[in-house]
């Protein structure tokens, strides 16, 4: 493949824009594996990036997208041979490397990953960052004393993409989810992912003390801002959240009490930089405990490259 087609990011101030344009790959930024792509997802840092909504690319022009899947069209590294598909998620894919939206990716080896026995490069980038960040999210709960017998677990932006899978993976490993939405038109999708209970946004009664009611054994948070404040506030003793995004804001007003009285710890997830022999475990989890089930009904294909 001599040329192919690519979403490339071009900076013109004041404005950054995006289009389909034909790419080669000596134009690729450097790396010893190429991947011929043929799955990536969108996430909220592409839509970030290709607007110019938030500062994350870099460098102008690059290829935006921050996962891929594929098979590999040639590797100058020994791990990696034609024909075996793998994937990419994170490092600096999309953000100062040529990404996933492109028919050809170019990455160094040391980021790429076979795709697990159980999964296929479809279901691979249905589950995407979005997925491994909600995976890796369980797993740092796990490792901090989550079970399914220690109480209800909650995933706040559930309709979003860490939250719905999020709901999935903890469904399948037999937690009791609770799911936080503010799309009231959402619930019975929700509960279809496997929650077991749903709350809408608007009716929570977010409080004001230091200390509320203590429900949760566990908290995905993908939203940030007030609704982290909040379940600061509202976990058991020694309850743990997964926290992993900044939609509700990047402030967090709480107060030092819930984490000298209840002994709770607020755990930072970023998946960008996950170290390699990390995330391998973790693409193992979501490919066999952990798979979620409904990755045909949550995703759809909404532009095809080729």
């Amino acid at each position: 493949m001599t040329t192919f087609q690519a979403f490339r990011v071009f900076e013109t101030p004041p404005r950054i824009e995006g289009r389909v344009v034909e790419a080669a790959l000596d134009e690729l930024t450097a790396g010893t594996v190429v991947i011929k792509t043929e799955w990536s997802s969108v996430n909220y840092k592409d839509a970030l990036a290709a607007t110019g909504a938030g500062r994350i690319i870099r460098q102008f022009p690059l290829i935006a997208g921050i996962d891929a899947a594929g098979t590999v069209a040639s590797s100058a590294d020994s791990r990696f041979g034609p024909g075996e598909p793998v994937l990419v998620t994170g490092f600096e894919l999309g953000v100062s490397h040529d990404g996933g939206f492109s028919e050809c990716v170019r990455v160094p080896a040391d980021w790429v990953l076979p795709v697990p026995r159980g999964l296929s490069t479809f279901e691979a980038m249905a589950i995407g960052t979005a997925g491994f960040t909600a995976a890796l999210s369980i797993i740092r709960l796990e490792q901090n004393g989550l079970e399914p017998s220690g109480g209800p677990v909650i995933v706040t932006g559930a309709t979003g993409g860490v939250g719905s899978l999020a709901v999935q993976c903890l469904a399948a490993l037999g937690y009791e989810v609770t799911a936080v939405t503010g799309k009231d038109g959402e619930h019975d999708y929700l509960r279809s992912l496997g929650a077991r209970h749903v709350l809408a946004r608007s009716g929570l009664q977010i409080g004001t003390r230091p200390l509320e009611k203590a429900t949760w054994a566990g908290a995905i948070d993908p939203v940030g801002g007030d609704m982290l404040a909040w379940l600061t506030r509202t976990m058991k003793y020694r309850g743990s959240i997964a926290a992993s995004g900044l939609t509700g804001g990047t402030e967090l007003h709480t107060t030092v009490l819930p984490f000298i009285l209840r002994g709770v710890n607020l755990l930072g997830i970023d998946s960008a930089m996950c170290p390699i022999g990390e995330r391998q475990a973790v693409w193992g989890r979501l490919a066999t405990d952990m798979k979620p089930h409904r990755l045909g009904g949550s995703a759809r294909r909404i532009l095809d490259l080729a």
